[in-house]
């Protein structure tokens, strides 16, 4: 069984995306709605309800748990890997991955394991932009871990602040072509201008709006959307470690909101149409 968490239901478009590649994999999913939004939290609290629900995962019989949320990952994901899960009793068999790693790989054409620039990506000169919320943007991860590998690569970022809760609360069609095209203007002006070679979907809200970006970006910009992205990585990944997989024959979905799972769930069709219902974890 492999588990995937997110403070809310922007992760679903990523569990979706792995139900559709692993159709013989248990998945559990667990939404912190008890705690969203995460975004404006202390990074103290975000870790802390990080771990709190990887914990409830791994005691689910989640041995692997992907946290399918950008805020999680770029602040508890560190944390919980090199200091909480090394002295936890889930120590043996069990880890813990996020879905920035793989959003780099895809953006830098250069593996996660690759931390120092490496011909032809040392001499990359492309511009990257990235898109996401306050809290993803301001942690400067994608920058940090682009430059890493690519360090002549441009990265331009814009808070697209209003977008998630906007998709999420199923506002008109006009409203979110307003957003994104308001998004994309102000990182070209912040650009000079100059259009991006690649641009990542840094939230797993965006991807429902993939088409207006589209729209707005020019034809030759490569937009990467989080969900297909992580699922080639978790793909290659569990091809290599299929203990992860020991077990799975079903492949059940099984959905937990730390909220009110009436509610959550039909908030939760906006991300998929035929969700399963949500319980109370």
């Amino acid at each position: 069984m492999i588990g995937v968490f997110d403070s809310g239901l922007g992760g679903l478009t990523v569990l979706r995306a792995l139900v559709a590649r692993f159709n013989t994999v248990d998945f559990v999913y667990l939404a912190d709605h008890a705690h969203v939004p995460y975004g404006n939290k202390p990074s103290e609290d975000v870790i802390g309800y990080t771990r709190d629900c990887v914990e409830e995962l791994f005691s689910r019989g989640s041995k692997l748990v992907l946290l399918g949320c950008n805020t999680a990952t770029a602040v508890a994901l560190r944390r919980l890997q090199q200091q909480w899960l090394p002295e936890s009793k889930w120590a043996a068999g069990h880890n813990v991955l996020g879905i920035v790693a793989p959003t780099v790989e895809g953006a830098t054409q250069t593996p996660w394991a690759v931390t120092s620039p490496q011909y032809p990506q040392k001499y990359n000169t492309d511009t990257i932009a990235v898109f996401g919320t306050t809290r993803t943007i301001t942690s400067g991860v994608y920058p940090e871990e682009i430059r890493k590998r690519c360090p002549k690569v441009t990265v331009v970022q814009q808070i697209c602040s209003e977008l998630a809760g906007a998709i999420e609360d199923k506002r008109p069609e006009a409203e979110l072509d307003r957003l994104v095209r308001e998004g994309v203007e102000a990182m070209l002006a912040s650009n000079g201008n100059m259009p991006p070679h690649r641009a990542i979907l840094g939230c797993t809200h965006f991807p429902l709006v993939e088409h207006l970006f589209r729209k707005y970006l020019p034809p030759f910009t490569r937009i990467l959307s989080q969900p297909e992205v992580v699922a080639d990585s978790f793909e290659d990944y569990l091809a290599r470690r299929t203990n992860y997989l020991n077990g799975d024959e079903r492949g059940s979905v099984t959905l937990l909101t730390t909220g009110d799972p009436q509610d959550v769930s039909e908030k939760a069709r906006v991300f998929w149409s035929d969700v399963p219902a949500f319980a109370r974890a």
